[in-house]
């Protein structure tokens, strides 16, 4: 029998699994099965692909789930069809084996990490830091080498792309960046994983010294995990109405919306590919001879206008026989338009879907080519801050599938037990109707919802007027309800792990704060989590400075009477000094100027679980 799996295994598994699951949506099904075994060389018929899926998929609900999937790498299943699996998962998209070094690992574990991926990510890093005078000491990165693992060691290089796929996340002020001590550079690692966090990045499994030590396949899942953030960004039709153009016939803004990035470049694709009689089902095997991008870049490339001359995309390689050299011009071509990033020749014709992703993701960033529909009055409204916070929240948890739309993604009401569970609430699971639904979908999924509501009433939630349906139609203020309660409980379960079992309200981390504040000498205090002085963020930073003495600058600190640029220059860096300490912090500034009280609760929540660790 296996011995238990380290947070390093699970790391790994993760990955691989979501390297199948192209679509997302928590199972590999049969035809994403056969797409792995057709990219690496293991073309297979259908019977053989159910065969497969028959011999490893324990609740015969003909898909493999994660936790199938884990015991295929467990080696709890070691018949020759979960041999060959792995095999073929190993020599998916380039993969090199790592030995694990860490006292977590067990001894002979074998971590696989891409080279791909690497000169990828390490190029990608050079072009994007190559200004930055922060950055000098580890650029250019060599992508031939594992230069890579050893250049985020201090933090920096983290903090910094962070701040690139999410402006601002990171004040660049509570970085340290001369004459780093351990100490210093563990603030920095600190800073830059719960600031991952806070992005929705999933690094339940990471620790500072993880990144400190460079250790490769941890390193290069974060960073694949922040640049996609940043790269799918603007792929959302609240963010740019432009989108609307790929409507298709009796399809509504809705069922739009609610497509993820992953999808909407799928189909934006094939909305330019279109006249080409070109249909792509994915961005591994159909783009491998290159003809599809040829045809897109000659569709997106700009024309000559008032604003600038255009660019003329040469289709002529388009004819060569040697695939390697086709997508060599392909990708020259890519160069012309500035879009040459994440793919070599070889990357392109071996099908490597996630680098061929961010390729495609490269292209709709800078030339979408979209017009907006005329004659439309669309009421389009953008994810406000909570929601974003929540589901922000809900990803760094690693929950299964990616939520890239609150609502919309949580009808099922999967996410949401998998919640329960993160939050000790038990959740039998032999109630649950598992996806895909193929009869009585929207029963079955009210079902669940139904389940959910029943066990947050159990769990002491405030639930009054709550129903299963809501949750399912995707009730706005309903769902919001259920969602800050389990947040709630998450955050304040640390506090009652570290205390004595007392369940922590309001009156109690009021009173925490208060006296922690006094014993440090400390002038403020706070009444509520509604007092004013929270506004100007005095009593954070100096609660911060109580848990961690002179861990701030506070001829930083804006004082007296404040404007509200001031107020909000305070809360960034109150923010960031936060999660710097260690605090895993994920509201906003802005929460802390409004003074929104949910969201500060769990502030000074946080900071008092931190403060409690230490003493």
């Amino acid at each position: 029998m296996p011995g238990p799996i380290s947070a390093e295994e699970m790391e790994e598994i993760r990955e691989g699994f979501q390297k199948i699951d192209l679509n997302g949506n928590g199972f590999i099904s049969p035809s994403e099965l056969s797409d792995v075994f057709r990219e690496v060389g293991f073309s297979l018929p259908g019977y053989k692909i159910r065969e497969i899926i028959q011999s490893l998929d324990k609740d015969k609900d003909g898909q493999i789930s994660l936790d199938e999937f884990t015991q295929i790498f467990l080696g709890l299943k070691d018949d020759h069809i979960a041999q060959s699996f792995r095999k073929v998962i190993n020599k998916k998209e380039g993969i090199v084996a790592i030995k694990g070094t860490s006292e977590m690992s067990n001894e002979g574990t074998q971590h696989s990490i891409s080279k791909q991926e690497r000169f990828a990510f390490a190029n990608w890093i050079n072009a994007s830091l190559e200004k930055d005078p922060d950055c000098q000491h580890f650029l250019p990165i060599d992508p031939n080498t594992d230069a890579l693992f050893s250049a985020v060691g201090d933090g920096i290089l983290f903090c910094k792309i962070i701040n690139l796929s999410v402006p601002d996340t990171i004040d660049e002020r509570t970085i340290n960046k001369k004459k780093l001590t351990a100490f210093t550079t563990q603030e920095n690692l600190n800073l830059a994983l719960n600031s991952a966090s806070s992005i929705g990045c999933q690094v339940v499994n990471i620790g500072a010294q993880d990144l400190k030590d460079g250790k490769p396949h941890l390193v290069l899942g974060l960073l694949w995990q922040i640049i996609k953030i940043g790269l799918f960004a603007d792929i959302e039709l609240s963010r740019n109405e432009a989108i609307a153009a790929l409507l298709q016939e009796g399809e509504t803004l809705e069922e739009l919306m609610k497509l993820s990035p992953e999808e909407l470049l799928l189909r934006w694709a094939n909305f330019h590919l279109k006249s080409t009689g070109i249909n792509l089902k994915n961005f591994s095997g159909d783009i491998k001879d290159s003809k599809a991008y040829f045809n897109l870049l000659h569709q997106i490339a700009p024309t000559s206008s008032e604003d600038g001359p255009g660019i003329d995309i040469d289709m002529s390689g388009i004819n060569a026989k040697d695939p390697l050299q086709r997508a060599e011009y392909m990708l020259v071509q890519a160069d012309r338009l500035g879009c040459r990033q994440f793919v070599t020749p070889a990357d392109v014709v071996s099908g490597n879907s996630k680098l061929n992703m961010a390729f495609v993701a490269t292209l709709f960033n800078k030339y979408p080519a979209l017009t907006k529909p005329e004659n439309q009055d669309w009421n389009l409204e953008s994810e406000t801050r909570e929601e974003r916070t929540f589901r922000n929240w809900m990803n760094s948890l690693g929950v299964s599938p990616y939520v890239h739309h609150l609502y919309s993604d949580m009808h099922d009401a999967m996410v949401i037990l998998q919640l329960y569970g993160i939050i000790n609430v038990a959740v039998d699971w032999n109630k649950v109707n598992r996806p895909p639904f193929k009869v009585a979908g929207n029963m079955k999924e009210i079902e669940n919802c139904n389940y959910a509501v029943a066990l947050g009433k159990s769990a002491g939630f405030s639930l009054v007027g709550v129903a299963g349906p809501d949750i399912h139609d995707g009730n706005p203020t309903l769902t919001l309800a259920l969602v800050w309660q389990l947040m709630r409980r998450y955050t304040l379960n640390v506090l009652e792990n570290l205390g004595d079992g007392e369940a922590p309200g309001e009156e109690l981390i009021v009173t925490w704060v208060n006296n922690t504040l006094a014993e440090a000498g400390k002038t403020s205090s706070i009444r509520s989590f509604k007092d004013k002085a929270i506004g100007t963020s005095l009593p954070v930073l100096d609660l911060i400075d109580a848990i961690q003495p002179e861990s701030v600058n506070f001829d930083l600190v804006k004082t007296g009477s404040l404007s509200d640029e001031d107020k909000l220059d305070n809360a960034k860096y109150a923010i960031s000094m936060a999660r710097k300490i260690g605090a895993k912090i994920y509201a906003l500034p802005e929460d802390l100027v409004e003074i929104t009280p949910k969201m500060v609760e769990t502030i000074f929540a946080c900071l008092m679980g931190r403060g409690m660790k230490k003493a």
